[in-house]
Order: structure tokens, then sequence, then C-alpha cells
């Protein structure tokens, strides 16, 4: 009988060693059903965040009035109107003011080109600093003194004067601000139009 009794403790012993054994390894493994569920997440916000080429920025509007003295209340949207007897549409935002008046830089970024343009006369390209972004200057008299391409500007920063150079026409003083949008492996002709008026006028465009 007593053979028997130990051999009954011992067994009984070596159950409840195996259980809680089994209860600790349990424990010290990662859940395998959960495990997928976390790797899968971690995937998918690098791919959202990361993605080549991704535009992930706006102008942040609105946008500086790039005119000196010009009110945002002045600015009227000229977005696709009829040019050259509809043979082509306008794709910026004119802001009249006597020729001369100054022209500053209606967001930071690099300027990018200066180029002279049988249809924008003199004109000025401001690249954003996170190159998703083209900020136009057209028609200008004249660049501002020291003005060059590489140079960094901030908003407010004199970029030149209201002219009539190109097919503005002669009298017809105004500033064409164009904005498009870009990737930052594109160059700066190569941006896609956007309507600059919601982002001047701090309104949605009616059109």
């Amino acid at each position: 009988m007593r053979k028997l009794g130990c051999g009954l403790l011992m067994l009984v012993c070596g159950v409840a060693g195996i259980f809680v054994a089994l209860l600790l390894f349990g424990r010290a493994l990662p859940d395998a059903k959960q495990q997928p569920k976390v790797a899968m997440a971690m995937v998918t916000t690098t791919a959202t965040t990361s993605a080549p080429g991704q535009v992930v920025a706006d102008p942040g509007g609105p946008l500086a009035i790039p005119v000196a003295g010009v009110a945002r209340s002045a600015i009227a949207d000229s977005w696709e109107d009829p040019r050259e007897g509809g043979a082509r549409q306008h794709h910026g935002t004119d802001i009249m003011a006597p020729g001369g008046t100054l022209v500053t830089a209606a967001a930071p970024g690099t300027i990018e080109k200066l180029f002279q343009s049988v249809a924008g006369g003199t004109t000025l390209y401001v690249r954003s600093p996170d190159r998703s972004w083209v900020y136009y200057y057209a028609h200008l008299a004249a660049y501002a003194p020291g003005i060059h391409e590489g140079q960094v500007v901030k908003t407010g920063d004199a970029l030149g004067y209201v002219g009539d150079t190109g097919n503005a026409g002669a009298g017809n003083f105004h500033l064409h601000f164009g904005l498009s949008r870009t990737t930052p492996e594109q160059h700066w002709y190569q941006a896609q139009d956007v309507n600059p008026y919601p982002y001047l006028a701090g309104k949605p465009s009616q059109r």
C-alpha cells in the first residue's frame, strides 16, 4: 500500500509539473496569430509614407499676394478665360497693377529658372522647398537687383516689377501668377498647372 501511495503521489506531482511547464512555456512564446498583423501594419505604413514620387504637400494656402499694395479681395479668377479668340485658355491668375509695382515671393522656395519667353516675357520660376510646387511670375518689367538662379527666397522677398512684356499687350500692366504641381524629380517645365485663385483669394473658385 505504501508503495502504491507513493507511486500515485509521484504521478500526480509529475502531471502537475508538466502542466506548470506548459503554462510557462506558452507565456514565453509570442502569439503566432498576432505577429503577422503587426508586420502587415508596418509594411502598410511604410508604403503609404514613402511611395516614390508621391506628392504629399500642398501650398498651405492662402499664399501671400505677390504684388505690393494689392488686397486679397481684389484678386479675380481668370482661370481658363479664353485667349487669342478662344484658341487657348488662360492658366493662371492675372493681378492688375501699375507698371513698376514691386513683385514679391508668394511663398518660400528656390529660384529655379530665369527665362525670357515669347508668351510670358521676362519670367521667373520658384520651386517650393519640398520641390512639390512651382510658382510662376510672368510679364515682369525687370528682375529685382541681385536675383539669380539657385537663390533661396522667403515669402515677401523682392523678385521683380510688374510689366507688360511677352504677349501681355503694350500698356496692359499686370503680373501673371501661375501655380503648378510637380514631383521632386521633375523639371520646372514638366509641372501640371493648378488654378492659383483659391490660394491667393483664400476662397474656392466659383468656376
